[in-house]
Formats: C-alpha cells, sequence, structure tokens
C-alpha cells in the first residue's frame, strides 16, 4: 500500500488546526537550559544554597540537590537540572 500523500491531507480544518495548537503548547511547555551559562548557574546555585535546595559537599566536591537527594560536582549540570526538575513539578501540579 503506498504511502498517503500529505498535502492530500481531507481530515477536517479543526483536526488540523488542533493539531497545530497541541504542537505549540508542547513547544511552549519546553523548558529552555541552553542559555545557562557558568555566571548564571553560580547565581542560581547560591540562591538555591540560600534557600536550603542544595548542600554543598566540600569534603566530596558535590551539590546535592535536596528535593531530589541527586548530587553535582558542577553548578552548570545542578542547574539546568533544577530548571528542569522545577517545570516538571510545575507540570504535575497543574495535573492535579
Amino acid at each position: 500500500m503506498a504511502d498517503p500523500d500529505p498535502n492530500d491531507d481531507t481530515s477536517a480544518d479543526y483536526e488540523q488546526f488542533e493539531k497545530e495548537l497541541l504542537a505549540q503548547d508542547r513547544d511552549a511547555a519546553r523548558v529552555g537550559t541552553a542559555d545557562i551559562d557558568d555566571t548564571m548557574a553560580r547565581s542560581l546555585v547560591d540562591d538555591l544554597v540560600d534557600a536550603d535546595l542544595v548542600t554543598p559537599v566540600p569534603e566530596d566536591r558535590v551539590l546535592v540537590h535536596e528535593p531530589s537527594s541527586t548530587a553535582f560536582d558542577s553548578p552548570t549540570q545542578l542547574a539546568v537540572y533544577h530548571r528542569g526538575w522545577t517545570a516538571a513539578s510545575d507540570v504535575g501540579e497543574e495535573d492535579e
């Protein structure tokens, strides 16, 4: 059987419109992490330490993200993880 021609879509206009809106919603829900540089990461980690969400462990040279109990050896890794973790937590709250 031949593949259907994508230009010959016979579905109703509203279905195509809904598909486009869903795609836009998915794109909007994604969290950008590429814009986190070292300076921003260190600032975020300092704020998280002040808020008792991150515990530095100097003897092991790691930072522990307390809500998830995950350890990181890089402030940038921790900042990217926390941004994603926060976004996932926010989505979970919206579902409830």
